[in-house]
């Protein structure tokens, strides 16, 4: 009976186990029920979805805003290179990623800044607007006949005076040449005319005409290469609209020219401290900085959406990422105080002078291109 019953014992066991197992419906393995969390891919085993489920999973997914969120804000706005430090060293789970934390932050700075490039894309739209109007109003007057009267009612007020008349032959001479040179000049500054007749290219537009036969009368030949086509596009977009949207284009751009110029900010720094451990140390270092730049210029944005504060309130502000610089560079690298500084001045000035002025115009460039 004992041998028979094993079996049936261990049949029934068997039977049970299977019955007590969950399929986990993110990697379907199986696991023993009661797991709060599947073992084999970390999904929440009963993970019901409700709206509280969708928000946070979309917040911790893309921007980790748990915990390591706050371990991580505190010493990065007080603490200058310490997490960069932490984070070489091997602590990469107790705070945020250096990415993450820069992708997060940038996105509420953005956020802010929306709303101030929208009122002042408005006022740029504005201002582009009034000047191209006015523009047309001064084509249709003609400047060689107001300088034409100038100067006759010049030249008559001049031998009507007293003081003509007391002239000698050789200095009337010098006036007469003086009123004549003037005339040319007049003349040669006039003919000065813009690569093509914008008043032509109004008419063709409020017509419809077709967008070929328009770059035609801009001057633009029937091969021009891919280059000078998109530029030539580009301006009769820009008269179409009256320049409208070309601000807003330029602030489009800023978010990936930044991205761009955290690589070569840590280039930078590779090359000051080039025996300072490998390019992704310095890049490590970068994107906790620009993070601190992000909450800078976050909370200068926020306190002047609330309240206007003083602008050289905002400039002391701006100055002290300077100093952050410097004590972070101290702090991460390791050196004395007077090399830290002047290897601070030395990003700074390099940064500022030669890198920052090249993205702008690169910027401006795609902006126009790109519109």
């Amino acid at each position: 009976m004992f041998i028979n019953k094993k079996p049936y014992f261990y049949k029934n066991q068997s039977f049970l186990m299977k019955n007590n197992l969950e399929t986990c419906k993110n990697c379907e393995q199986q696991f023993e029920d009661g797991f709060k969390f599947c073992p084999h891919c970390g999904q929440q085993a009963k993970d019901e979805l409700t709206v509280k489920v969708l928000f946070y999973n979309t917040i911790s997914n893309y921007f980790s805003f748990d915990a390591r969120f706050f371990k991580s804000f505190i010493p990065l706005l007080f603490k200058p290179g310490y997490l960069a430090s932490k984070f070489i060293e091997g602590k990469r789970l107790l705070y945020l990623h250096p990415a993450q934390l820069y992708l997060f932050i940038s996105v509420v700075f953005f956020f802010l800044f929306s709303f101030i490039a929208r009122q002042s894309v408005e006022d740029f739209d504005t201002a582009l607007q009034k000047g191209f109007e006015s523009d047309n109003v001064v084509k249709s007057i003609d400047p060689k006949l107001i300088d034409s009267v100038a100067l006759t009612e010049l030249s008559k007020t001049l031998k009507d005076s007293t003081i003509i008349k007391s002239l000698n032959k050789n200095n009337l001479k010098a006036l007469d040449s003086i009123i004549t040179n003037a005339t040319i000049e007049r003349d040669s500054v006039n003919t000065f005319e813009f690569d093509y007749d914008k008043t032509k290219v109004d008419s063709l537009i409020k017509i419809n005409a077709p967008e070929a036969e328009k770059l035609r009368a801009m001057g633009m030949e029937d091969d021009a290469g891919f280059f000078k086509r998109r530029f030539y596009s580009k301006m009769l977009k820009f008269q179409e609209h009256s320049g409208k949207g070309i601000l807003q284009a330029f602030y489009d751009n800023i978010p990936i020219s930044l991205f761009v110029l955290l690589p070569i900010f840590a280039l930078i720094l590779k090359i000051l401290f080039f025996r300072r451990g490998a390019f992704a140390h310095h890049l490590v270092f970068s994107f906790y900085f620009y993070s601190f730049l992000f909450t800078v210029f976050s909370i200068i944005l926020l306190a002047n959406l609330i309240w206007k504060i003083p602008d050289f309130i905002s400039i002391l502000i701006a100055l002290s990422t300077f100093f952050y610089l410097f004590l972070a560079i101290k702090n991460f690298y390791k050196q004395g105080y007077f090399i830290s500084f002047f290897k601070t001045c030395l990003v700074s000035f390099i940064y500022l002078t030669f890198v920052v002025p090249i993205a702008v115009i690169m910027m401006a460039v795609g902006s126009f291109l790109f519109y």
